[in-house]
């Protein structure tokens, strides 16, 4: 998709293939991101240090990220630069060099990152969290994977991933600015003309999020705890997920004016921070929150959390609520486009959820047509404190852990 601006001389353009490191193989999670870490460290005739010199020199930027559901790049550049662009794209998604060097080197890189991680109270629990959703669902391993799986990619690995995985059949593109229509398809060719035609076929299962609500303790001897708290969500094609978005926009979602922080926060003081969102991935959703607070105030965040959650299930939002969250979703739509990356990475967005190519005309109608029944059914239907998984690292009182994980595992 393409949407032409001439204003400025800069076109920028997003791009994602839906293969994402959920397609890791066992025993080398991290794969997807290690090859987007790479693929930009020398391609062609070109290695690492005169590869990103060129796109230095010509004020480019090129990278490259991977999810659990896609591999995607960003590209921007001057208008008068753009072929030399869309060529050093061609050169990174086609003909990557994986030079040994650069592997070791951008190898060694996310192993620092790892090990760091492994010692942040906030990573620990993210982890741990998506482990006692997920069980052994590709979902639960890290994106970046662990420092054994990193430890065993191979060079054919690194090159088996981009054959199979970036192909021109699940390509999605969004492209704003100053091009038109017609000297944006050579330049698409030239990039993406020489992939595969198809990627190779995966099979990644929808996940069953647990519903135990568990409440697991991950021992650490600091100050202050760590929460992430969570339960089975709506999926972004469900026809209510308007109404759940809504819904928690209320809870935990519209930061300082949520009922969240206004009861833990606000009125108690118990925490620096707390928060809920909607994480609908492709095969999987959860409803999701957060909150940090000194290890004395664990137990009472807690209770105040599963007690807005089953409060919100009972009697959902009142009409002034609804009311102020319609204003401020609608509102606020148009800070997502104040600049042409962002527009055209919402064009992919809207593409790779299936949303259609008139949804940015529909949103907002969709938003405000939610009624108070639509909110309070979905509540009912989705909210379940009972559910709620907790995850505390830290050392917390006044709380009952069904789990208690210590240094030792």
């Amino acid at each position: 998709w393409l949407v032409e601006d001439p204003s400025l001389p800069i076109v920028s353009a997003n791009f994602l293939f839906p293969s994402g490191a959920a397609t890791d193989p066992d025993g080398k999670a991290g794969l997807a991101n290690m090859v987007a870490s790479l693929v930009d460290e020398g391609a062609g005739d070109l290695d690492s240090q005169a590869f990103q010199g060129r796109l230095l020199n010509q004020s480019i930027t090129l990278t490259f990220s991977a999810s659990h559901d896609s591999f995607s790049g960003r590209l921007k550049t001057l208008s008068r630069n753009r072929d030399e662009a869309f060529d050093m794209l061609r050169l990174a998604v086609t003909q990557p060099r994986f030079d040994p060097d650069a592997v070791e080197r951008i190898r060694a890189q996310i192993q620092a990152g790892l090990a760091a991680r492994i010692k942040n109270p906030g990573r620990i629990a993210q982890q741990t969290f998506r482990e006692s959703m997920y069980g052994d669902h590709p979902y639960s391993r890290p994106v970046s994977g662990t420092t054994e799986s990193v430890a065993a990619i191979t060079e054919t690995d690194l090159r088996r991933f981009v054959t199979r995985r970036l192909a021109r059949n699940e390509l999605i593109i969004g492209v704003v600015g100053d091009v038109t229509v017609a000297e944006l398809g050579p330049l698409l060719d030239t990039a993406f003309g020489d992939l595969p035609e198809r990627a190779e076929a995966f099979n990644i299962p929808r996940a069953k999020p647990s519903t135990a609500g568990e409440l697991i303790v991950v021992e650490r001897d600091n100050p202050q705890s760590q929460v992430i708290f969570g339960q089975p969500g709506i999926y972004r094609d469900d026809p209510d997920y308007y109404a759940a978005t809504i819904l928690n926009h209320v809870l935990g979602g519209s930061g300082f004016t949520s009922r969240l922080y206004d009861e833990v926060r606000e009125k108690r003081g118990l925490a620096y921070s707390v928060f809920s969102y909607l994480l609908p991935l492709q095969r999987a959703a959860l409803w999701v929150g957060g909150a940090g607070t000194e290890n004395a105030a664990v137990g009472q965040s807690i209770d105040l959390i599963r007690g807005q959650w089953a409060h919100a299930q009972e009697f959902a939002i009142s009409q002034e609520e609804l009311d102020a969250a319609k204003a401020n979703l609608i509102g606020s739509f148009g800070l997502r486009f104040d600049n042409t990356a962002a527009i055209a990475g919402t064009l992919v967005g809207v593409q790779f959820r299936d949303l259609g190519i008139d949804f940015l005309n529909r949103r907002n109608n969709l938003i405000e047509a939610v009624t108070l029944e639509d909110v309070q059914r979905v509540a009912k239907k989705i909210l379940d404190p009972a559910a709620l998984t907790v995850v505390v690292v830290g050392k917390p009182e006044g709380v009952a852990a069904t789990r208690t994980i210590t240094d030792g595992g």
